[in-house]
């Protein structure tokens, strides 16, 4: 169950008008849905939408919609992806067989897709394929499935805290610019910035 968030009546969306347009284009565009994906088949994003669920304990959809829409477009763009092992695919190749296998495991031992699982069935699974305890693929070596799971937990974190909703739940007060942030001592927060209700 999800803990209350620590400012139920802080909206950083209302202090848009301090930022830049560009910068408000951006983040006004993370509230809005598209209606296809473009890498991902339906059956890939609703795997994976349980799959982020359950990483980041949070099960509510326009959420788990930007998630699954901000990875899509990550994996479309085949952006570049820093240091890769050299027995590692590329992104989009590693997520999408990685998902596929972690199907194929799902029905092995449960009988039924991952997102029908029980919540303890899939993190019991996704454990132990991100503690390597199951092999998810026989041509896969450890490496290749550790990096798997750390990119795929790393997707998924990335774009949950860059929505809105979610910052006005930790209490972030959006981009800075061109605003910019006075009060930097510990402790002293900016007239803007949000007050705890706890």
């Amino acid at each position: 169950m999800r803990k209350m968030p620590k400012y139920p009546s802080f909206d950083v969306m209302k202090e848009q008008n301090h930022w830049d347009p560009h910068t408000r284009s951006i983040v006004s565009s993370r509230m809005r849905r598209r209606r296809e994906y473009r890498l991902l088949t339906r059956l890939e994003a609703e795997q994976l939408r349980s799959v982020c669920s359950l990483l980041v304990d949070d099960d509510r959809s326009e959420i788990l919609t930007y998630v699954l829409e901000h990875i899509d477009d990550t994996l479309y763009g085949q952006k570049e992806e820093g240091q890769r092992g050299p027995e590692t695919p590329p992104q989009s190749e590693l997520i999408r067989k990685g998902l596929e296998a972690l199907e194929t495991m799902s029905h092995g031992f449960h009988a039924k897709p991952f997102q029908q699982l029980s919540p303890a069935e899939q993190k019991e699974l996704l454990t132990n394929v991100a503690e390597v305890r199951l092999s998810l693929r026989g041509d896969w070596p450890a490496p290749v499935q550790k990096a798997f799971f750390i990119r795929l937990l790393t997707l998924t974190v990335e774009a949950y805290y860059s929505h809105p909703q979610i910052w006005s739940e930790i209490g972030y007060a959006g981009p800075a610019y061109p605003r910019g942030y006075i009060r930097a001592d510990r402790g002293h927060l900016d007239p803007w910035e949000a007050k705890s209700e706890q």
